[in-house]
Order: structure tokens, then C-alpha cells, then sequence
């Protein structure tokens, strides 16, 4: 009895002994949540983003990790369920202790997790193009607002292409719908009549589009050059842009401006009728730069599939990472509001040969460029900005946004602060 007790006592022993070195070695890592959909009809994007993010993780570790630690992953699938984000984030935050998280590609995602983040004070860093009217403590926008996308290309459209009549295709969510009120009143602001803007939304996932782009030829036939502005998202481009070739719209008789296709959508499609059609980005897989190169190499050494393609939210996926690393190394320290005040300023190269900083209202300056899509699935740039254009996260052309400024700086230390009345409207410091 009394061996049996040893025994007991130090399997126990070890047991209790395993268990810490565990806890121990949990320690020694900095958790990276990564919560981009796999599964679902928004993996066509998100899972490109997921490795994009191990990639980053994969060359840090190589470096020597951050703080003398290495950086584990902890991945996700929401599965492109709405709810499923917030669950999952809660996950990452309370299970899993990530100390940032890495995520989302639609705003309706975005949206279900911002609560979640907002609460237990995580950190998100959202690296797609969105509709702007937000600017949260908790999170960072890498990618496109308004102002570094949808404006720009009806600028280019209108400007370039005589464009005088609009179609707003979009998806029927957060983001296309905001994004076209902004456009709605942003063509009427220069003096486009009602009665030459036609919008539609289709739900995620749509597939017969026969109707539907019958109506826009029609709208396009009445006399006046006709353009289709597309946020229309997820794989419900692929039929999209299938019937528009199965039904001869070439983008000399109705151009199509993407907001949400890029390199990878069109590396699933026959894009040999789409020759011409537009996206616009703040990032192409074909800009001739050196880091640009070296990143598209490093790309297909990782995937190991020289035919897989890079994008702009790969690139906004790009500059978030290194700038966290960077706001970590100089805060000493993964706190989140250490690290929040510490990215204000930052700034890293871009893939387009300049640079990109981190402002006051947790957007970057960004470039603006607009792609004609070739034969070979890439995109052709046709036009871009001087430099950098600053993100806005409150737009001008919305009665209820064009008073507000986000500013993350003390004194003001709000996100929705009323340049009239002086006043924080929502979540401040």
C-alpha cells in the first residue's frame, strides 16, 4: 500500500508538474487571433487572409518573435456567420487569451464583433475596404474608407469616362448600403439627377443574374455612358461577372468599377470577356516595386503555388502586422492601450513604394489606384493618386457624419467628437 501511495503521489507530482511547465510555456508566447472566415460563401476571400496573417507570424518567429517571445496563432472559423464572429471573439479574448486579433472581412462581421472587442478591451485590426461612419479605441483600419476608394472612382468614372448615368450594385449589407448612400449623395452633390442612379442589392451568395443584368443594359441604353459601381461581395461575383459576358456587356458599352474583387475573385473566373471592366484599390499584385517583388516571392514560397495570387487586403493585412509589431516593441509590451496610443504616428513602407502612417483617427494614408482587369486575371493600373490620401472615418457627403472628426490623441480622445457642438457622441478614452 505504502508503494502504491509513492507511486500515486508521483504520478501526481508530475502530473501538477506537466501542467505547469504547460501554463509556463503559454506564458511565453504572444497570442495572435486569427478570425477570418474558412468555410462558408466568404472563404472565396477570407482564407487567403488567414494565411496571409501566418505568413507574417511565420517570418517574426524567424526574426526572434517579439519581446523575446514567440508569436503563436490561434486560429478560427466563423464560417461566414454573422454571430458566429462575436462568439468566436469572445473566445479569442477570454479561452484563448490572444493578445490581437487579426479579422473580419465584412463589415457585417466586423460589426457583430465590435461590441464584443469594445467590452473586453481587445484589439482588431480590419484590413478591408468599409463604409466609414466608425472609429472604435479597440480597433484599426487598414483598409480602404470612402474617401481612399468609392469617391475616388466615381471621380475616375466621371472625370475620365464621361460617365453620366450610375448603377450601385451592391450586396445587400452594411457596407454596400452605406457606401451608397455616400454615393448617392455624393453624385447628386454634383449634379446628377435621381432619375440617373439605379441601385440594387442582391443577398450573399446570388447566383441568377440574368434579370438583373438585363435592367442595367437597358438603364444603359437610353442614350447617356452608364457605368455599374460594384460592392457587390463574396462569390457572388462569379456569376456576376458571368452573365455580364454571357449577355456581350463589354466595359466599352457599361464599365464595371470593383470595390471588392481583386487578383484572387479573378483568379477563379474566365476573365477574357471582363478585359477593360475596373477595380479600385489602394494595392495591385502587378506594381513594379522592389518590396512589392519581394513580398510576392516570399507569398509563393509560403503558399508553395506559384499561381497563387496576392491582393489589397493581403497588403492592408501587411502593413496592420508590422505596425503592431512595431507598436509593441516601442510600448515594451502587448497591453492594448499601451499599444493603442503607441500605433498613433507609425508609420511602415506600403507595397507601392511609399509610405503608410497610422493617424489620430485609426486610419491610414493610403494611395488610390485604379486597375483595368486583363486577360491574365491581373489588373493594369490606369490611374492613381499623387500620394497618400488620408482615411476619413466620418464622411462629408452624410448630413450626420460631416460634422464629426475621429481623434484618438488627447484632448480630444474620442471617436465621433461634434466639431460644432464639442462634444463626444460615442465611445471616447
Amino acid at each position: 500500500m505504502k508503494l502504491n501511495k509513492t507511486l500515486k503521489n508521483m504520478v501526481v507530482g508530475a502530473s501538477a508538474s506537466l501542467f505547469t511547465m504547460g501554463a509556463i510555456a503559454a506564458e511565453e508566447t504572444i497570442k495572435v487571433g486569427v478570425l477570418h472566415s474558412l468555410s462558408g460563401t466568404m472563404a472565396i476571400s477570407e482564407t487567403t487572409l488567414k494565411d496571409t496573417v501566418l505568413m507574417m507570424i511565420e517570418e517574426q518567429n524567424k526574426k526572434g518573435g517579439l519581446l523575446g517571445k514567440q508569436l503563436e496563432p490561434v486560429v478560427v472559423d466563423p464560417a461566414s456567420n454573422w454571430p458566429l464572429f462575436a462568439e468566436k471573439t469572445r473566445e479569442l479574448l477570454t479561452q484563448e487569451e490572444a493578445d490581437v486579433i487579426f479579422g473580419c472581412w465584412t463589415s457585417v462581421s466586423r460589426k457583430s464583433v465590435l461590441p464584443v472587442i469594445e467590452e473586453l478591451n481587445g484589439l482588431l485590426f480590419y484590413p478591408v475596404q468599409y463604409e466609414g461612419e466608425e472609429s472604435s479605441k479597440n480597433v484599426f483600419y487598414t483598409g480602404a474608407a470612402p474617401n481612399q476608394q468609392a469617391i475616388p472612382a466615381v471621380d475616375y468614372l466621371m472625370n475620365d469616362l464621361d460617365v453620366k448615368r450610375w448603377v450601385l450594385a451592391g450586396t445587400d449589407y452594411v457596407y454596400p448600403r452605406t457606401t451608397n448612400k455616400v454615393l448617392e449623395s455624393y453624385l447628386k452633390s454634383k449634379g446628377v439627377d435621381e432619375k440617373d442612379i439605379m441601385i440594387n442589392y442582391t443577398p450573399f451568395g446570388h447566383s441568377d443574374w440574368q434579370s438583373i443584368v438585363t435592367d442595367i443594359k437597358k438603364f444603359g441604353g437610353e442614350g447617356k455612358k452608364t457605368a455599374v459601381v460594384s460592392t457587390i461581395n463574396g462569390d457572388a461575383n462569379v456569376p456576376f461577372y458571368k452573365e455580364l459576358g454571357n449577355q456581350g456587356v463589354s466595359s466599352e458599352d457599361i464599365p464595371v468599377v470593383a470595390f471588392s474583387v481583386g487578383e484572387e475573385e479573378l483568379s477563379g473566373i474566365d476573365t477574357k470577356p471582363l478585359v477593360g471592366h475596373l477595380a479600385a484599390w489602394n494595392y495591385f499584385q502587378s506594381v513594379e516595386t522592389e518590396i512589392n517583388e519581394a513580398f510576392i516571392a516570399q507569398w509563393k514560397s509560403f503558399i508553395k503555388d506559384d499561381k497563387r495570387v496576392t491582393n489589397d487586403p493581403m497588403e492592408a493585412t501587411y502593413i496592420g502586422f508590422n505596425m503592431w509589431v512595431k507598436a509593441v516593441e516601442k510600448a515594451g509590451t502587448t497591453d492594448v492601450d499601451k499599444v493603442e496610443q503607441a500605433m498613433i504616428g507609425l508609420s511602415v513602407p506600403n507595397l507601392t513604394g511609399g509610405t503608410a502612417t497610422m493617424n489620430k483617427n485609426h486610419h491610414l494614408s493610403k494611395p488610390v489606384l485604379i486597375g483595368e482587369i486583363q486577360d491574365n486575371g491581373q489588373l493594369e493600373v490606369v490611374w492613381q493618386t499623387e500620394g497618400e490620401v488620408v482615411g476619413d472615418a466620418w464622411s462629408n457627403f452624410l448630413p450626420g457624419s460631416k460634422d464629426l472628426i475621429s481623434d484618438w490623441t488627447a484632448p480630444i480622445s474620442c471617436g465621433n467628437y461634434n466639431t460644432k457642438t464639442k462634444q463626444c457622441t460615442g465611445q471616447s478614452l
